[in-house]
């Protein structure tokens, strides 16, 4: 079966932005990857309808959202943007670069408090 050509367009920006990750994201994701934060595992730079996030645990239903300089001036778009992904059922944590490059223990901590606030306990 083939993919219609807007998933073939997402896919391949997706791979292309996690060629080109930024230090905060490169970073966050050594953190995340291989279930190495509790056990839960986040994919990276994955479609979502038409917006692409930068981090994804599917079973913990979190974004995780680095947002660099740009996003000042796109804050009505990064709102749209995180009401669909609400709508979707998602929750979205988003920090600035500069928060996950200088405080990085206090970004780890948020995002695993907002995991554990979504998993159910034994």
């Amino acid at each position: 079966m083939r993919a219609y050509p807007l998933v073939r367009k997402a896919t391949s920006r997706a791979r292309n932005l996690r060629k080109r990750s930024t230090d905060a994201e490169s970073i966050l994701w050594n953190l995340l990857r291989n279930r190495q934060l509790v056990g839960h595992k986040f994919r990276r730079q994955v479609p979502i309808g038409k917006y692409i996030v930068d981090f994804l645990c599917v079973a913990g239903g979190l974004i995780v959202e680095l947002d660099g300089g740009h996003h000042k001036e796109q804050m009505s778009y990064d709102s749209e943007r995180t009401l669909f992904l609400e709508s979707k059922g998602y929750r979205v944590l988003r920090f600035w670069n500069s928060q996950m490059l200088e405080e990085m223990d206090a970004v780890q901590e948020a995002i695993l408090m907002a995991l554990n606030e979504s998993t159910p306990s034994p």
